[in-house]
């Protein structure tokens, strides 16, 4: 293991308890020659990392099996610490100025229609990583010139040079997670700002472009605050939404506080499209990128 890669940590252990039947996934062993292995193959022969592997998402044989993934780039090394994620942390190694092109060739040679790009936090950059980021944007749209390319991106710290280096790559969807609301920032995610986060979407959505965000529940957020949050998205020209379950990673990462369930989702969600989110996933197993490709096709209907 990398000495200088570790996982994130709280202090305190706190079991994880038991998940309820509605959070339970069905898993289907990979053959040699099915899609979840040709993924993984894929992915593994360019040293390349999914945020599927590296922050234990449980929908990763589902979405595999329908051969798609989350390209994480930038390394697996993350430069915050928060609470929730599986994600290592540390400092991070220097970039792989062939990664930009390792990805591409990979989205191409599994014949993508919908391409999800996300990163670990590099605030070791000043750039913050978002010349690696473009590079990757447009290396994917040199070789698929006709794939969605949807980003999921840090806050680059607002940025302004940063953002519009990204802006130049023009990808189909700008995707930046705010992940819990407002009062639960500076404890779970004490690194990000949620005022930052808002003007980030809202620079991006003034720039033209189709912004998407998400959050997770479970995290010792109120009711009200669930609705401030959808409203305050919604208030920054964010027109998709992906709402889900918190899980937590490890006894030693924040304390799950429950399990919501599939009816509190399907309110939420039912709240979110009657305030204007016009493509919204709410559910106990949602994830940024799950369903990716379904969840753009919604604003065709």
């Amino acid at each position: 293991m990398n000495p200088l890669k570790k996982k994130a940590r709280t202090k305190s252990v706190t079991p994880v308890p038991d998940k309820p039947n509605w959070m339970k996934v069905n898993l289907k062993f990979p053959t040699p020659n099915d899609a979840v292995s040709l993924v993984r193959e894929n992915v593994s022969k360019g040293s390349i990392h999914t945020v599927c592997e590296s922050a234990s998402c449980p929908n990763l044989n589902h979405c595999w099996s329908r051969k798609t993934a989350t390209y994480m780039i930038g390394g697996d090394i993350c430069t915050r610490r928060c609470k929730y994620c599986d994600v290592a942390f540390g400092k991070p190694l220097k970039l792989d100025e062939n990664e930009p092109v390792d990805v591409a060739e990979s989205a191409l040679s599994l014949g993508l229609r919908h391409v999800v790009v996300t990163s670990v936090n590099r605030d070791d950059l000043g750039d913050g990583g978002a010349e690696h980021f473009a590079r990757t944007v447009e290396e994917i749209r040199l070789r698929l010139p006709n794939c969605r390319i949807e980003i999921l991106v840090p806050d680059f710290k607002a940025k302004r040079e940063s953002l519009d280096r990204i802006y130049q790559s023009r990808p189909d969807i700008f995707n930046h997670n705010i992940e819990t609301v407002e009062r639960l920032f500076a404890d779970i995610t004490p690194a990000k700002n949620y005022n930052r986060s808002m003007e980030v979407l809202k620079d991006a959505h003034e720039h033209g472009f189709r912004t998407k965000s998400g959050i997770i529940l479970g995290l010792g957020e109120e009711e009200h605050e669930v609705y401030e949050a959808l409203n305050d998205l919604r208030k920054n020209g964010v027109s998709m939404i992906t709402i889900g379950q918190y899980l937590q990673p490890t006894e030693t990462h924040f304390p799950i506080q429950r399990y919501l369930s599939p009816q509190e989702f399907n309110k939420y969600g039912k709240y979110a499209r009657e305030i204007g989110f016009l493509s919204v996933a709410s559910g106990p197993l949602i994830r940024s990128s799950y369903h990716a490709d379904e969840q753009i096709e919604q604003l065709a209907d």
